[in-house]
C-alpha cells in the first residue's frame, strides 16, 4: 500500500499557502464542518494519510505541514509551543475560518491542547492522539533528539527508517514509500538548518516552560477525545490517564498492539472512533 492508493478515489489538493508571510504546506480534502490535522515532532502531514479518505467524507480536512517541519517555512529562532499555535492560528484566519475541529498526534496534540485552552472561541471538538507536553522525561527526550538528529545529519536511509520504526508497534507500518518521503524531507538543506530549533522542547528548559499544566487542561471546554496505544514508547499508560482526568468531560480510548501513530497503526479503528466524536 503506497501514499497514492490510500488516497485513491478521494479529492485532494496539496498546496503552498502564505500564512501571515509564511510558506506553508497543506493537504485539503472533502467539505463540511472544518477539521485541522497536526502531525508530530519532526513529521509531516502525510502522517494522516490513512486518514484522508473516510473523514474527508463529513469533513473539510486541513492537514497541515506544522511550522519548521515538512515543507512549511522555518522563520528561524526556536520553535516553541505558543509560536506553533499562533502559526495554526494563523492559518485559520487566511482561510475566513472562525472555529475548526482538531486532530492533533504527539507535538500535534500539545499544540492543538494549548490552542483549546488559550482560544477556546476557536475550537470545536478535540481528538487527542498519543499527546506530547504533560511531563519532561530525560530519557524520551533525548530518544527522540538522538534518533532524529542521527537520521537528519547521515545519508543512511536506514537511520531514517528507524527513527519511523519507533513510533510503531508494528514495523510492517513503516513501508518503503513513507521512509522515502521522510528522508527526502530529512535531507532539505532548509531542514538541515533548522533541525536544532525545531528540537528545542528536546532541551529541559524549554519543554518544562511549555508544558501543558493541569489548570491549562483544566481550562479546556472543548469535547475532547484521547486516544493513546498501549505500547507508545514516547508515553506511558498513566500519562494517558492523568490528562484524561484535567480534562474535563474527556474520553480516553486506549488501542492495544499500538505505539505511538493510532491513527496510522489502527487505521480503521481510529476512524470510526474519530468520525463518531466528530460528528
Amino acid at each position: 500500500m503506497t501514499i497514492w492508493t490510500e488516497l485513491t478515489g478521494t479529492p485532494f489538493e496539496v498546496a503552498y499557502a502564505p500564512v501571515n508571510g509564511i510558506r506553508t504546506r497543506v493537504l485539503r480534502a472533502g467539505s463540511g464542518a472544518h477539521v485541522v490535522l497536526l502531525h508530530g515532532t519532526s513529521g509531516h502531514l502525510e502522517a494522516f494519510v490513512r486518514n484522508v479518505p473516510p473523514l474527508s467524507a463529513q469533513f473539510s480536512l486541513h492537514a497541515l505541514d506544522m511550522l519548521g517541519h515538512g515543507y512549511t517555512d522555518n522563520p528561524g529562532r526556536d520553535l516553541r509551543i505558543p509560536r506553533y499555535v499562533q502559526h495554526v492560528i494563523d492559518y485559520l484566519d487566511s482561510r475566513g475560518i472562525e472555529k475548526a475541529h482538531f486532530v492533533g498526534e504527539s507535538l500535534g496534540g500539545w499544540v492543538a491542547a494549548r490552542l483549546a485552552a488559550d482560544h477556546p472561541d476557536r475550537v470545536g471538538r478535540l481528538v487527542l492522539v498519543a499527546p506530547g507536553g504533560t511531563v519532561a522525561n530525560p530519557e524520551v527526550m533525548d530518544r527522540i533528539r538522538t534518533s532524529t538528529k542521527a537520521a537528519v545529519s547521515s545519508d543512511d536511509i536506514s537511520l531514517t527508517r528507524r527513527r519511523l520504526e519507533l513510533l510503531m508497534h508494528d514495523r510492517v507500518n513503516v513501508t518503503d514509500e513513507l521512509v522515502q518521503v521522510r528522508h527526502a524531507i530529512y535531507h532539505r538543506p532548509e531542514f538541515v538548518a533548522g533541525i536544532d530549533e525545531l528540537l528545542c522542547l528536546q532541551k529541559m528548559e524549554n519543554r518544562v516552560e511549555d508544558l501543558l499544566t493541569a489548570e491549562q487542561m483544566s481550562r479546556i471546554g472543548a469535547p475532547t477525545l484521547i486516544v493513546w496505544g498501549a505500547q507508545n514508547p514516547f508515553g506511558d499508560v498513566p500519562e494517558a490517564h492523568r490528562m484524561q482526568e484535567s480534562i474535563p468531560g474527556s474520553t480516553l480510548e486506549i488501542f492495544p498492539e499500538c505505539g505511538h501513530w493510532p491513527q496510522h497503526e489502527h487505521a480503521d479503528r481510529f476512524n470510526e472512533l474519530a468520525l463518531k466524536f466528530l460528528s
